[in-house]
């Protein structure tokens, strides 16, 4: 009896030393990041039979456990995946916001000031100082584009060497989580099943720390091993192996970083499939705000210099000469793939007649072997095209005009990029006063007598408004002579023929005739006339100077739905909504997050009065135990004294 007092005793000794252990190893790790609070699961040591019946013979220690829970783990993985993801987005899309709405490096004050000076040119048309201060101008206004658009290019090479971190990181941590996955594998075995809890957390911990950088989803294996997916079922930890990722060039261009994941000694880019954390974010910003906006810039600039050099064409400067282009611009761009096989090569230009169409998308432009087509980058979807692609019937799109030329190979696939870098290509071309084509090619008066005087009794009125491509100068000019009993316009000269012109319901109304668009306003009265002649030493003259001034207001954008301002506003308008947007949902993502980590560590964490009062609830267990050693040790030396004798 006293033997099986003293085994049982000592049993229990043994446990609750094992249990004080435990509870001082959780609270030394009570700061410990990832650790898991462990408790010793204690169970009864099998009982020996007696003629009166089963006899227990103590405790045992059955396993120490660490107090976890899988979907506690996997939720806080996903919130952290999230928080980090929309809290870096947020961070990149807020400096693109700040930038382009910043009142001294935007562009709405440089487009403001440069079309106040185009309407001083207007007002005073052979004044060299205001034909100066619009170049200056011009030339401010080219330094706000070049600017914001060498800001938006190196937020773009950041964001690749962020890429370039992100993955340096992540392959340590792969690294790390397959050699954890090999000593958790070798230590389960060597304790004969037991968990090695410390293991555990370690790996726990850099799964987690993973997470922040690309959303990650954990299969655990009968040995207990696990394999780590990524973005959107990746492999990149199976077992002991780890998958390692690279930062690669784009296939069309190399500046543009692209992620690749790589085992056996192949790789296959994994950009789209990837999701979640930093690197997640760097990828949406790269994708949804940085291109967007670098495109919408371009588009802005092409735009205006295009439709502002075809203006200023038509018009004459201070020396009677046609005016030239005022703006130098750059050129649509088409890469070919590295993977292409055949010769085949795209030339890509601005269709004029269709400014107003161009986008802010990308395009890849793919022949399959028997035909191209154009599909956007944003969702892959098709454009139409029109045309053969030759030189002399050029394929037409959104404001596009590809040529193609030599002889393509099936899947040869080229990437275009219309605006993309435009903001930096933009240029001043007139640099001399006298240059700025201000005076109209076309000069409207009414009719005069001999001394000079006006002789039409109306209220008539032609203005000058543009000339087109079919437009041929004047040499004996084009007299328009109204009809009152017909309500039209007869004319002659240099071109013939009639228009209606009802003033109750055409005043204000344009025309075109010869090449020549013009307004007619007011009543003017029967045989009122007006001539129209080439405006030769015009050089006060401001008809050009008003029609470049109207651009400001024109609808020229968006499928002439907006203006230069409307569009730059739109482009504000949309990285905001999206820096908002993020802004809001980080915040919901911390919260969610801090509610998470709540509920694991409220499992999982280390509370220190409970372990304080463990150890008191162990150490009383213990000295219990000792006074029963101690009654055993009596009864023993009892029983010998009695047999003694």
């Amino acid at each position: 009896m006293a033997i099986g007092l003293l085994g049982t005793a000592a049993s229990g000794l043994q446990a609750f030393q094992r249990a004080i252990g435990v509870a001082g190893h959780n609270i030394a790790n009570a700061n410990t990041d990832g650790y898991s609070r462990q408790r010793v699961e204690l169970g009864t040591r099998p009982p020996s039979f007696t003629g009166q019946g089963y006899i227990g013979n103590g405790v045992q220690v059955q396993s120490v456990e660490r107090l976890y829970d899988q979907f506690l783990t996997d939720r806080l993985r996903s919130t952290t995946s999230s928080s980090s993801q929309y809290q870096t987005f947020f961070q990149f899309a807020s400096r693109v916001s700040n930038l382009l709405g910043d009142a001294d490096a935007g562009l709405n004050a440089g487009l403001a000031g440069f079309f106040n000076a185009v309407q001083g040119v207007a007002d005073d048309p052979s004044s060299i100082p205001a034909r100066q201060l619009l170049l200056s101008e011009a030339d401010s206004l080219v330094g706000r584009f070049r600017n914001l658009d060498a800001q938006l290019d190196s937020l773009g090479n950041e964001s690749n060497s962020k890429l370039g971190t992100l993955v340096a990181e992540i392959n340590s941590l792969s690294a790390g989580i397959a050699e954890a996955n090999r000593n958790i594998v070798d230590a389960t075995a060597q304790g004969a099943g037991q968990p090695p809890n410390d293991l555990l957390d370690k790996r726990d911990t850099m799964i987690n720390r993973l997470s922040e950088l690309v959303s990650v989803r954990t299969v655990e294996q009968d040995d207990g091993a696990v394999n780590v997916f990524v973005g959107t079922g990746q492999a990149l930890v199976t077992r002991y192996l780890a998958s390692t990722l690279q930062v690669v060039p784009n296939d069309f261009d190399a500046r543009r970083a692209e992620i690749a994941i790589g085992t056996g000694g192949s790789s296959a880019v994994v950009t789209d499939f990837l999701t979640g954390g930093e690197l997640g974010a760097v990828l949406d910003f790269r994708d949804q705000v940085l291109n967007p906006a670098r495109n919408a810039l371009g588009r802005i600039a092409t735009t205006l210099a295009g439709e502002f050099n075809a203006q200023h064409r038509l018009g004459m400067d201070l020396d009677g000469a046609t005016g030239n282009d005022f703006f130098t611009t750059g050129a649509p761009s088409a890469s070919a793939s590295r993977l292409n096989t055949g010769t085949a090569s795209v030339a890509v230009n601005y269709d004029a007649a269709n400014l107003d169409r161009l986008t802010t998308e990308d395009y890849v432009l793919a022949y399959n072997g028997s035909a191209w087509t154009l599909n956007r980058t944003s969702d892959n979807q098709p454009v139409t095209l029109s045309g053969t692609g030759t030189a002399a019937d050029p394929f037409i799109a959104d404001g596009l005009s590809l040529v193609v030329s030599g002889a393509a190979a099936a899947g040869d696939r080229f990437l275009v990029t219309p605006t993309r870098g435009a903001g930096s290509a933009l240029g001043l071309a007139v640099t001399d006063t006298r240059g700025v084509a201000a005076a109209a090619p076309v000069s409207f008066t009414e009719a005069v007598d001999a001394n000079g005087l006006p002789t039409n009794a109306g209220s008539g009125a032609f203005r000058f408004g543009a000339v087109d491509a079919s437009y041929v100068p004047l040499t004996g000019g084009i007299t328009f002579t109204y009809d009152a009993a017909t309500q039209q316009f007869n004319y002659s000269g240099d071109a013939s023929g009639s228009f209606a012109y009802d003033p109750a319901t055409d005043s204000g109304s344009s025309f075109t005739v010869a090449g020549m668009t013009f307004r007619v306003s007011g009543a003017p009265a029967d045989g009122d006339s007006f001539s129209a002649a080439a405006n030769n030493g015009g050089v006060g003259d401001n008809g050009n100077a008003l029609a470049l001034a109207d651009l400001q207001a024109a609808l020229t954008m968006e499928g002439g739905t907006a203006s230069f301002q409307d569009a730059y506003g739109q482009l504000i308008g949309d990285v905001g909504t999206r820096t908002r947007s993020a802004q809001i949902t980080a915040e919901a993502q911390v919260a969610l997050r801090a509610q998470a980590q709540e509920s694991r560590d409220g499992l999982s964490g280390v509370n220190l009065d409970e372990e304080a009062a463990n150890l008191l609830r162990f150490q009383q267990a213990y000295q219990a135990l000792a006074q029963v050693i101690s009654v055993a040790d009596n009864t023993f030396q009892t029983l010998l004294g009695a047999l003694g004798r």
